[in-house]
C-alpha cells in the first residue's frame, strides 16, 4: 500500500508565496514520475507539474510556467511544489500523484487545499 499526504496549503494574499509537499510512504519500490494537479470548484482536476524520480525531468501547465517549482528530495520520499507569484485563479484543491509504471497514475494523495485571496 502506497500512501501520499500532501500539505503546505492555505490562505495566501495574490503575488505571495506557498509550498506545498508531498510525502511518499508504504509499500513501493518503483518510482517513475510525481505530479501535482489541482481542481477548482466546478471544474474538471487539471495538470499542473510533473517530476520523473530518478532523472529529474520536469514539465509544466502553460497557466504556471515561471511562477511553480517541482522538485523532489529522493532521500525523504518527498516531492515539492514551490508556487510562487499566486493569483486568484490558482485557488484550487492541489493533489500529488504517483506513476510507477510510466503509463497511469496509479495513487493519489488526497489533497490541500490552497486559497489565493485578491
Amino acid at each position: 500500500q502506497v500512501q501520499l499526504v500532501e500539505s503546505g496549503g492555505g490562505l495566501v494574499q495574490a503575488g505571495g508565496s506557498l509550498r506545498l509537499s508531498c510525502a511518499a510512504s508504504g509499500r513501493t519500490f518503483s518510482r517513475y514520475r510525481l505530479g501535482w494537479f489541482r481542481q477548482a470548484p466546478g471544474k474538471e482536476r487539471e495538470f499542473v507539474a510533473v517530476i520523473t524520480w530518478s532523472g529529474g525531468r520536469t514539465s509544466y501547465a502553460d497557466s504556471v510556467k515561471g511562477r511553480f517549482t517541482i522538485s523532489r528530495d529522493n532521500v525523504k520520499n518527498t516531492v515539492y511544489l514551490q508556487m510562487n507569484s499566486l493569483k486568484a485563479e490558482d485557488t484550487a484543491v492541489y493533489y500529488c500523484a504517483l506513476d510507477i509504471d510510466g503509463r497511469a497514475y496509479d495513487y493519489w494523495g488526497q489533497g490541500t487545499q490552497v486559497t489565493v485571496s485578491s
